[in-house]
């Protein structure tokens, strides 16, 4: 879903004091992905055709060369494997989504495909990780979805690691993805999608005037003798409208390392002080996925979550503030800037890849050590 540029406003309440450190910013660029490999190495994207790089923990990002004829794309969304190989995905009308890849430390750059719906725009991409018990450190297979196309989600899967992509519909192995009138998925920050997922699958989240929507991939009925794989769907319980609905999904692994517990984000872009969270999961007896509203929604329009594992803690970021979760999202709680910070130092943020987020002009922060204090009245 084509976005915005970013409406500030800023909050007063205050409950509790951690935030970013902010570091050098590498380029005048709108950081909109963000993906952290870990040892180090971290990569972001942008306007302009923009990447970063950095092996040093965010320290020292340099700035990347532009691919060929990317000079005026908008990558939103990046997907990185090591210190050497990312793909970074631009979203636009039509041909300007695509797709390209680096093997080289972002030295060279591969042209890999671009979208061929003249009227489609491309919103999210992901790679398969696997879980903490059995991760995937090859992550060949990927999805990348974006906005409706006569009414079917544009889904394009890959099992080689971004190389070759086919559309999700379009053999007997799949079922077409059909889309409510009037919804789609918001660019924000490459975190409406994520896998695993429901089902230990992709899943992804949607927002707009047709209403926001959990759909998540699983295989066929067991009565179903025939064998293909579709998505299923959950309406989510959060405010809907054109500027309105689901902008990211994280998730939280289970302690057994299956994927048990997900977090929903979102609100109104348009009204940055109008926020909206839900809880995702499904319980281990019924099977069946349950999604249930926030008591209290975070401080604003949130664009990307994540899960801190290291705090056993949910953050969410957005134009106008920062919020955590220390309830699986069930209650938010505003994080403001020490004393000797910025006192913009929450906000301004776009995406999210711990400890790392990125938003406009450059700006690129690191989760402060000592960040997460307890409340403070």
């Amino acid at each position: 879903m084509r976005l915005f540029p970013a409406l500030l406003l800023l909050l007063t309440a205050t409950t509790a004091h951690a935030q970013w450190d902010l570091e050098d910013p590498p380029t005048t660029a709108d950081l909109r992905g963000v993906y952290n490999v870990g040892g180090g190495t971290v990569w972001a994207s942008g306007t302009h055709g923009t990447v970063v790089r950095s092996e040093d923990g965010g320290y020292l990002c340099q700035a990347c060369a532009v691919p060929p004829g990317a000079e005026n794309l908008d990558f939103r969304g990046i997907q990185a494997f090591d210190e050497n190989t990312a793909i970074v995905m631009s979203s636009g009308k039509g041909d300007l989504s695509r797709l390209y890849k680096t093997t080289d430390g972002c030295h060279t750059w591969k042209f890999l495909f671009a979208n061929p719906d003249k009227n489609g725009f491309w919103d999210a991409v992901n790679f398969y990780s696997g879980r903490t018990i059995n991760p995937d450190p090859n992550r060949k297979n990927g999805m990348l979805v974006g906005d409706p196309i006569n009414g079917v989600f544009a889904i394009f899967v890959t099992s080689d690691s971004g190389e070759t992509w086919k559309r999700w519909g379009d053999d007997q192995t799949t079922r077409p993805s059909k889309a409510h009138e009037g919804e789609a998925l918001f660019a924000a920050s490459n975190s409406s999608i994520v896998s695993p997922g429901i089902n230990e699958q992709y899943c992804f989240v949607t927002g707009g005037k047709g209403g926001s929507r959990l759909l998540f991939e699983q295989g066929h009925s067991p009565f179903d003798l025939s064998s293909w794989s579709a998505f299923s769907d959950i309406p989510i319980p959060i405010l809907s409208g054109e500027s309105a609905g689901a902008f990211s999904i994280g998730r939280r692994e289970e302690s057994d390392g299956h994927s048990g517990r997900f977090v929903i984000v979102g609100g109104d872009y348009s009204k940055p002080a109008i926020g909206a969270s839900a809880m995702a999961y499904q319980p281990a007896i019924l099977r069946r996925v349950v999604v249930t509203p926030s008591q209290t929604p975070p401080h604003g329009y949130r664009s990307a979550v994540a899960y801190d594992p290291n705090h056993k803690l949910w953050i969410t970021v957005g134009p106008n503030g920062t919020d955590i979760s220390t309830d699986d999202g069930k209650n938010w709680r505003a994080l403001k800037p020490l004393k000797d910070q910025a006192p913009d130092t929450d906000q301004h943020w776009n995406a999210l890849s711990l400890p790392f987020v990125v938003g406009p002009k450059g700006r690129i922060g690191k989760l402060n050590v000592n960040a997460l204090a307890p409340p403070t009245k």
